[in-house]
């Protein structure tokens, strides 16, 4: 089976070793986003999937989008069964969805139709739902709107960040997405429509997303802090001699009910225990 692979965090790499170790499966090339500016330098930095596509000597494509007639060109040369997305950052459109034979096979880590959207493992977590999944679905003009091919649940613990999370759905969604796709190219597995009625939405977030008031319930601050780890993180904001302050919260506990610190990150600071915090910048 000769396939494209559309994919770009470090989520995807794993769905992306699995196609390419499979001996039934060619990957012809790799479509990722742009290599983006990256820290304070704004370093030019290469996604995950396209530095591991390198290693595996697969060829790299960076399209600026897919929207355009040079875009469907090129990848129509290619003559791919399937085209495999995971994560790849951005809306697949219909001229690029109506490629394959085999359509766009898409891996989304949640229950569908719960949870569409860029954000779905930080809002299981935020949520405090005991339960999400895997899904592999087909792609349609909407977002994460498409029929459902596969779905595996995962159990969400109660000290799970969204790292830890996304680990255990990398290593079930591998193995799945692997059954899932030779099984629906053999005719034998049926695309099951969603159920519209029942989905829910995730937004997309940014360096302000992880903004929280201390006054908000301790269990609903606690899960936002692990749902929010490493990125966008949490943070408040205090006042030290006169000035606003951002503190990034790191890690938090609950004790009897009541929301603990223990490491926190004042902006333009070194990472530290709450405690050597309080002596350095006041009670707050």
């Amino acid at each position: 089976m000769k396939i494209i692979f559309f994919g770009t965090p470090e989520f995807s790499v794993p769905f992306l070793d699995a196609l390419a170790s499979d001996p039934e499966i060619e990957i012809l090339a790799v479509v990722t986003q742009p290599d983006k500016p990256v820290g304070r330098k704004q370093e030019l930095t290469p996604s995950a999937v396209k530095m591991r596509a390198e290693v595996l000597g697969i060829l790299v494509i960076q399209f600026p989008t897919l929207k355009t007639s040079e875009a469907k060109k090129r990848l129509a040369t290619f003559g791919a069964d399937a085209f495999i997305v995971v994560a790849y950052g951005k809306l697949i459109p219909k001229i690029v969805l109506d490629l394959p034979q085999l359509g766009c096979i898409n891996v989304h880590p949640s229950k569908l139709p719960q949870y569409r959207g860029p954000s779905p493992i930080q809002a299981v977590i935020e949520k405090g739902d005991r339960e999400t999944a895997v899904s592999i679905m087909l792609l349609d003009e909407g977002m994460d709107t498409g029929p459902i091919l596969a779905q595996k649940s995962v159990e969400v613990l109660e000290d799970d960040t969204s790292p830890t999370l996304s680990n255990r759905l990398m290593q079930i969604g591998a193995p799945l997405l692997l059954e899932t796709l030779k099984l629906y190219a053999s005719g034998t597995l049926k695309p099951i429509p969603q159920d519209g009625s029942k989905a829910t939405i995730t937004k997309l977030l940014d360096r302000d997303s992880g903004k929280i008031d201390l006054s908000e319930p301790a269990e609903l601050l606690e899960r936002k802090i692990r749902a929010y780890t490493p990125w966008p993180a949490t943070y408040t904001i205090i006042k030290h001699r006169g000035i606003d302050l951002r503190v990034k919260i790191l890690k938090a506990r609950l004790v009897n009910g009541t929301l603990e610190l223990l490491v926190v990150q004042p902006e333009g600071g070194r990472i530290m225990n709450y405690d050597e915090f309080k002596r350095g910048y006041g009670s707050n």
